[in-house]
């Protein structure tokens, strides 16, 4: 009997040492992160890279471990996007990304293997704005102007964009329905080209994001006409929104990180900690580095910014579903 009692106590002291080491275990996995974070850019430098380094820059100094840039572009940022879909949902590996490659690219190209479900969205950073221009030598003055010209001339209008089925594209799109008009579709193969078109007089207007127009909205040889933001520019505050304009469309196009799917909302909520502490600690040198793009900081956390995504798929899927050959 006494052999039996020793036993018993025995295994149960073995149990509980086993118990102890599995929560000591379990205790050593919970800290995060325990190394160097990347942000997968689905696109070249240049761009996207722009509006969101000056938030991931300083966020490794909230989270004790550095936060780094690492560029994949392709397929309109389906490549990069597509591998942090697969990636292992540990927060180790976000990308970052405007709702192009998140929603509209899966939602336009039926052969991605990820949607927006596919994301666990972190936060939102920056707005960059998104914008119809024309030459400063073009006899429209206002958005007024061209509107009065576009009906009294029914696929007169040709306007450029940065390609087929992107944001600019489909935003213009959307806009010219809202608005019953009729413009001609002119795409390119990126932003660049397609200001480039304008400014040598190939196209009537061009659908933009703001960044690559800047400098010659400065110079004055573009025109700036209306944003499709909710809210006006800092940066061009005499230019009105579409929506005070008395059109009911505005779709604000927000820059931000998300992780995979599944990634737990422990680790999530660290991630968006840091850059809210980034925005608190560095809110003034932030901001001075996104105005150089005509960006504005734009800080959503994990919830906002997946219903921001959400609508964003409600807005450009009905669009891309018309648009479908």
């Amino acid at each position: 009997m006494k052999s039996k009692m020793g036993m018993i106590r025995w295994l149960t002291g073995c149990l509980c040492a086993w118990a102890g080491v599995l929560t000591l275990g379990a205790t050593a996995a919970e800290p995060f992160p325990t190394k160097a974070v990347q942000v997968v850019i689905p696109f070249q430098p240049g761009d996207t890279d722009n509006l969101l380094r000056p938030f991931v820059d300083r966020m490794g100094e909230f989270l004790g471990q550095p936060v780094v840039l690492n560029y994949k572009p392709g397929a309109g940022g389906a490549v990069g996007a597509g591998q942090v879909a697969a990636s292992r949902p540990d927060g180790y590996t976000l990308v970052g990304t405007s709702q192009g490659s998140i929603v509209v690219v899966p939602l336009a190209n039926k052969d991605v293997k990820y949607s927006t479900d596919s994301f666990a969205p972190v936060a939102a950073l920056a707005e960059g704005g998104m914008l119809l221009v024309v030459q400063s030598s073009s006899s429209w003055k206002s958005m007024k102007e061209l509107i009065e010209y576009s009906r009294k001339n029914p696929g007169a209008i040709n306007y450029t964009t940065s390609g087929a089925m992107g944001i600019t594209h489909l935003l213009a799109e959307i806009f010219s329905k809202e608005a019953q008009l009729r413009w001609t579709h002119i795409p390119t193969q990126g932003s660049g080209p397609a200001i480039t078109q304008l400014l040598g007089g190939h196209v009537n207007m061009s659908s933009t994001a703001l960044a690559p127009a800047l400098a010659h909205i400065k110079s004055g040889t573009l025109r700036p006409l209306a944003v499709f933001g909710d809210t006006r520019l800092r940066s061009l505050p005499d230019v009105p929104t579409l929506r005070e304009l008395g059109y009911n469309f505005a779709s604000p196009v927000y820059y931000g990180i998300s992780a995979p799917k599944g990634t737990p909302r422990e680790v999530v909520d660290a991630l968006y900690n840091a850059a809210r502490k980034a925005v608190e600690k560095y809110g003034p040198q932030i901001t001075d580095s996104l105005n150089v793009f005509g960006a504005e900081t734009k800080l959503l956390g994990p919830d906002e910014y997946a219903q921001y995504l959400k609508n964003q798929q409600q807005i450009f899927g009905s669009e891309i579903r018309t648009m479908a050959p």
